[in-house]
């Protein structure tokens, strides 16, 4: 029986596996991981200019890049996205065409703060691991902090019932990961624990993005819940806070600066949510 294609975002390799004091050859599935060039053109009669490059799985690239433009600071809201698209330029091979999506915006200040940028590179690590200086990751924050000025009080209270759920509900949606075992997810649900959209990639912040950017896309509102795969740290409670969200929840660890900035941005945070147990660590009264 010839073996099944791969999953999109995942490829067949040989391997040898060892099982005790034996050892075989056979195939088995990867995640793939490629870099991805985000540009940005100002108005529909512009040259793109490039805004930054990450390491990503392949698959959902146009929220990927909605979703960063959002979370960059280039748009404050999804009215600002006039359109996303892949690279039509016959000029550049097309082995680096499809890994080049072009988002157009409209003309403002903010696109032009964001422009002015110098390139910034990303691993799929961690989505601020790369960029461009300390004094950046002190602008994201404090975007997120106006962003929420008026939130600490608000957002519905969530039966912790329905939170403990929320994993598995997650985790049916992670196809990629059930054959590779390599990806992390971010799904955004509604407070009845519906869920409304997920993402998979192999990095938290892309998948984040990629969920984000879906709903931004498609002009809806942002869910108030974000579940993600893996640890909690400050750049998935960046984007959450941008974005309206009003739980974050992990199934791992939350750091001191995730922890930090939902105080201060009135966004509760809930670390190692695996069943009916987990940690509530700031504004506690969304937990039913």
């Amino acid at each position: 029986m010839p073996d099944a294609p791969p999953r999109p975002g995942s490829l067949h390799v040989l391997l040898r596996r060892r099982d005790g004091a034996s050892g075989r050859f056979e195939k088995d599935a990867v995640v793939v991981e490629e870099p991805l060039e985000v540009r940005i053109r100002e108005g529909r009669d512009a040259e793109p200019v490039r805004l930054l490059v990450t390491m990503r799985t392949p698959g959902d690239d146009e929220d990927l890049a909605a979703g960063l433009v959002f979370s960059e600071g280039v748009v404050e809201s999804a009215e600002e996205i006039l359109d996303v698209s892949g690279l039509e330029d016959p000029v550049v091979r097309p082995e680096i065409a499809r890994n080049v999506v072009v988002v157009t915006v409209a003309p403002g200040d903010g696109s032009a703060r964001a422009l002015r940028r110098r390139a910034v590179s990303m691993s799929s690590a961690c989505g601020v691991c790369g960029d461009v200086s300390i004094e950046r990751v002190g602008e994201l924050a404090e975007a997120a902090r106006r962003a929420r000025k008026d939130g600490t009080g608000s957002g519905p209270v969530v039966p912790a019932a329905i939170l403990s759920g929320l994993p598995n509900e997650l985790r049916r949606r992670q196809e990629i990961f059930r054959s590779t075992g390599g990806l992390h997810a971010a799904g955004l649900f509604e407070a009845d624990g519906t869920l409304v959209v997920a993402r998979e990639d192999v990095g938290r912040h892309n998948a984040t993005d990629k969920a984000i950017g879906a709903l931004l896309r498609e002009k809806r509102p942002i869910p108030p819940i974000l579940l993600v795969s893996g640890r909690l740290g400050f750049e998935i409670a960046q984007k959450a806070a941008l974005a309206g969200v009003r739980i974050v929840c992990s199934v791992s660890a939350p750091t001191s600066l995730a922890v930090e900035l939902a105080e201060e941005t009135g966004m509760t945070v809930v670390g190692f949510l695996r069943g009916e147990t987990f940690n509530v660590y700031c504004h506690p009264g969304r937990v039913g």
